[in-house]
């Protein structure tokens, strides 16, 4: 696919990949980037390393974050930054909410269980840990974008396209999301 689209339009396409802690942002924003040529942000990346820089996990930066607006206001306002300056795929919870120049706009879901078992896996951590941290996390977040930006995460209705990643392995959910950017940008 590279090359075959007009590289002028390549260096304006912003593709937000949101969804909720374990559904694959991650590995399909990065995907997606290679595919087409495309810079990759993580914008729970930042966040990590806020939290390192802090001496904090994220789970604490979180619990910090619901009492300072700044933290969430500097990294969305990172994601208008990274959307505005384009040739990128930006992966966020709020992508599709911050990424308001986003030509393509993603939401990946899994069910609970799904993704407690990747994360569990992918931090090595058990069941347990994963279902206490994820669910202290989301519910902390949920909060804090109804709060700060009358966001209701569960609203899907911004997404251009919503899969279930438990459907598919990521392969199989890497195909299907490049067919989508294939599709949407032949029309360009």
């Amino acid at each position: 696919m590279k090359g075959s689209w007009d590289d002028t339009f390549k260096e304006r396409l912003v593709i937000a990949i949101s969804g909720l802690h374990g559904t694959g942002k991650s590995t399909q924003a990065k995907r997606l980037a290679e595919a087409f040529g495309l810079r990759y942000v993580s914008i729970g990346t930042i966040f990590r390393r806020m939290s390192e820089e802090r001496g904090l996990s994220p789970e604490e930066m979180s619990r910090i974050a619901e009492e300072d607006p700044e933290i969430d206001r500097s990294l969305d306002e990172r994601t208008k930054a990274e959307s505005s300056s384009g040739g990128v795929v930006i992966d966020a919870t709020l992508s599709g909410w911050m990424a308001k120049n986003a030509h393509i706009k993603i939401m990946l879901t899994a069910p609970l269980d799904a993704r407690l078992m990747r994360i569990a896996v992918r931090d090595r951590i058990t069941l347990d840990e994963a279902r206490e941290k994820t669910i202290l996390r989301e519910h902390s977040e949920r909060e804090r974008f109804k709060r700060f930006y009358g966001i209701n995460v569960s609203d899907l209705s911004i997404y251009d396209v919503v899969i279930n990643t438990e459907l598919f392995d990521p392969s199989g959910t890497a195909r299907i999301l490049k067919r989508v950017v294939e599709e949407y940008c032949s029309g360009r």
